[in-house]
């Protein structure tokens, strides 16, 4: 490969990383108010790793977390901080970055076929699930008094469950019909 070809290929591995940050912020932008937001922002992890491949789509998953933790507002609500990564909700944020390492892990370990895909977002799902619930029962008891799991998971997972599982379709269909189209 040739000293042009090697430059050429990062910058648009660059590009394409920034283009995804952007993309998970647009869908954490789309919005519904609860005590977890219903947003699209799962569908923007998966959509970049299934896309982008595992390195690129967990670096672009670090750059939008990261975006957020000095204060841009890619966050939802159009929010941006580290109080919101410290808040009840960051947990889930960082479960993103979880999601994206487990879903490259899968890649490299099983192989990137079509079942190894769909199961690598489920699975990214849980350890995004796992590690934000964690995350919010320690924060919210620390505020509010003990919490109990049920209680957490009827507030921050199963109402999500569902949705997720129709936002890793849609991910799966359109990452398999795009990716011919990134380099």
């Amino acid at each position: 490969m040739s000293t042009v070809t090697a430059t050429r290929s990062k910058t648009y591995d660059i590009v394409y990383i920034a283009v995804f940050a952007v993309i998970m912020a647009i869908c954490s932008w789309i919005s519904i108010p609860t005590t977890v937001p219903f947003t699209l922002q799962t569908f923007g992890v998966f959509i970049a790793v299934g896309i982008l491949g595992g390195k690129r789509g967990t670096l672009a998953v670090l750059v939008y977390i990261i975006l957020g933790a000095i204060g841009v507002p890619v966050f939802s609500g159009f929010t941006g901080g580290v109080g919101i990564l410290a808040g009840t909700t960051g947990g889930y944020i960082i479960g993103f970055l979880f999601s994206a390492l487990v879903m490259w892990l899968m890649e490299k370990i099983p192989g990137k076929r079509s079942v190894i895909q769909v199961i690598s977002m489920i699975v990214g799902l849980i350890v995004c699930y796992a590690f934000g619930t964690a995350w919010f029962m320690i924060v919210y008891s620390r505020a509010n008094g003990a919490v109990g799991l049920a209680a957490v998971l009827g507030w921050c997972v199963i109402p999500f469950i569902i949705p997720d599982l129709v936002k890793i379709a849609f991910a799966y269909v359109l990452s398999r019909k795009l990716k011919k189209y990134v380099a």
